[in-house]
């Protein structure tokens, strides 16, 4: 049963004024005109909306290039005579038309504006064919400084990549590089030596054999998907499968790795089976079952491609056999496997309208991993980990960036927004809400790309609680709430401080040996006690801080 302590308001209590409260200002970023480009529903972006790609390319390891054309069908909004496409330096767009006929374009930087020559009316929908090629950035540290990835496996075979979120997909192919609008389904045609094998999104329709030698792999996308989520993944593979009985029936699970790595998968990747079952319990069905799932190894740690899970954590527990928790929980998992998976919900299921609000997918995400836990292993364990991540909390700026400049927060949106939803949960204080809270918002907004106040205004509105200044203190600040209290002449004082204004968030503690739920704000509150031992503890639940203030 949830029990507060209640309390009065002490305007002065034992002459003691809250300290003043307010918002981190963030650091001063110089954005530039591409940033806005890349990062803004333009004009040239609003009035068209997205419906279909054919992204036909030939990927030639020895050149080091990507060629090939994307056929881009819209729905005409608004009349208008320009549209928008992304390419990233070096790439470039070699031609584009429409009905047959060629169309003029210029180029700014990243982006070409493409002037349409015939009359765009509103509901009609059309298409543009897009030229394009060059030699596409190579990734540097992928998937964090992305691009394409060029490497040989033992064997000495290519071994080649795509990853590039935050970075975005135009690094390699030209598309409305925004993630606010979401194609509706795809064909992706790749083409690549005979002796390799592509696997990308979606389900696989065709292999041609063409009379160079080469092979093009046809993967078909049936459900909206994000740009950053497209992949190309090319190797000497193997595959094998098996069928996962979940929520909506039969899930196809399919699992690509290099040839010598059969026997070390098919032990290692048990994990992907027991994710699913575990997040079908938590956030609701696999939301791409007409997709199939797949897991494929990468020449990098992995990503969280729609339907096509990269896989490079060298087939160990924990990451990279490294348990990020140091409690020893979490080497019961890998943790590529299960992260990244779980992003099939946070991410590809629900996607940020704004790279800003990546909160929206790792912090569910990062907190997934203590659910799997949760499901196999208990609360407690939980819990522990939850707690253990905090020590991958830097505090060095705020987790939501800054909005149509295509820039991200704070890294601690991973650890640190986990503890923030481990802390909601706590204050809702009824398991039962919270999973429905989680599954709800997978099936609100399923295959949808949303805001962060969206997410925060559902949880808010499921729980009757307005976490509001929760949010805020969490999201948009570096501070870490103190609950500053005093005993003196039996009276018991506690309040927040070193937190937003008038931070509200309830929170558990342990007076005198009992357990108990206090209602604290900025402002001081005090109870009477009789019990002279005076010992607090706030709950290891709550990522905060105590002081007891001495007279």
């Amino acid at each position: 049963m949830k029990k507060y302590f209640g309390g009065v308001f002490i305007a002065f209590l034992f002459g003691f004024t809250a300290n003043a409260q307010g918002l981190l200002n963030k650091s001063e970023t110089v954005f530039t005109h591409q940033d806005s480009l890349r990062g803004s529903i333009t004009k040239e972006r609003a009035w068209w909306d997205l419906k279909y790609y054919h992204l036909d390319v030939k990927v030639d390891p020895k050149e080091k290039t990507i060629t090939g054309s994307n056929t881009v069908r819209y729905t005409v909004l608004t009349p208008y005579d320009k549209m928008q496409i992304d390419l990233q330096e070096p790439m470039k767009i070699y031609k584009v038309t429409q009905d047959g006929k060629e169309l003029k374009f210029e180029r700014d930087g990243n982006a070409f504006f493409i002037e349409l020559a015939a009359a765009q009316k509103v509901g009609e929908t059309k298409e543009i064919v897009i030229s394009f090629g060059g030699k596409p950035k190579e990734a540097v540290n992928p998937p964090w400084d992305g691009g394409i990835t060029w490497k040989k496996d033992k064997n000495g075979k290519d071994f080649i990549a795509s990853s590039c979120q935050g970075l975005g997909a135009s690094v390699w192919w030209p598309n409305k590089d925004h993630m606010y609008d979401e194609v509706e389904n795809m064909l992706i045609s790749v083409n690549v030596p005979g002796h390799l094998t592509d696997v990308s999104n979606g389900r696989l329709q065709s292999v041609k054999k063409e009379k160079d030698g080469t092979k093009t792999f046809n993967w078909y996308v049936s459900n909206p998907i994000n740009n950053y989520g497209v992949n190309i993944n090319i190797g000497d593979y193997v595959n094998f499968s098996e069928k996962f009985k979940g929520e909506k029936g039969d899930l196809d699970c399919n699992y690509y790795v290099l040839s010598y790595n059969l026997a070390l998968a098919k032990e290692q990747f048990k994990d992907a089976p027991k994710m699913l079952k575990a997040f079908e319990n938590w956030f609701g069905p696999y939301p791409f079952y007409e997709d199939s799932y797949k897991l494929v190894e990468a020449p990098y740690l992995g990503m969280e491609h729609q339907s096509s899970v990269t896989y490079g954590n060298g087939y160990k527990n924990g990451y990279l056999g490294r348990d990020l928790s140091g409690t020893g929980w979490g080497l019961k998992f890998d943790f590529i496997i299960i992260h990244e998976s779980g992003h099939e919900w946070f991410a590809n299921n629900i996607t940020y309208k704004d790279i800003a609000d990546m909160w929206v997918h790792e912090s569910f995400t990062n907190y997934s991993e203590s659910l799997f836990l949760e499901f196999y292993y208990g609360k407690d364990a939980a819990a522990e980990y939850i707690i253990g991540c905090r020590r991958g909390i830097k505090n060095d700026k705020p987790i939501i960036g800054h909005y149509d400049v295509n820039n991200e927060g704070s890294g601690d949106m991973y650890p640190k927004g986990a503890s923030m939803l481990h802390m909601i949960r706590q204050v809702i204080n009824d398991d039962a809400k919270w999973k429905s809270i989680l599954r709800g918002l997978n099936s609100t907004f399923y295959h949808q790309t949303v805001t962060g106040k969206q997410i925060q205004d559902y949880i808010n509105t499921q729980s009757g609680i307005n976490f509001n200044r929760v949010y805020a203190q969490y999201l948009t600040t570096t501070q870490i709430p103190v609950f500053e209290y005093m005993f003196k002449d039996g009276t018991f004082g506690y309040h927040w401080t070193n937190c937003v204004a008038k931070f509200d968030m309830p929170v558990k503690v342990t007076l005198n040996g009992e357990e108990i739920w206090l209602k604290p704000t900025t402002e001081w509150k005090s109870e009477k006690t009789i019990n002279n031992n005076r010992t607090v503890e706030v709950s290891k639940d709550f990522y905060v801080t105590s002081s007891n203030i001495v007279e």
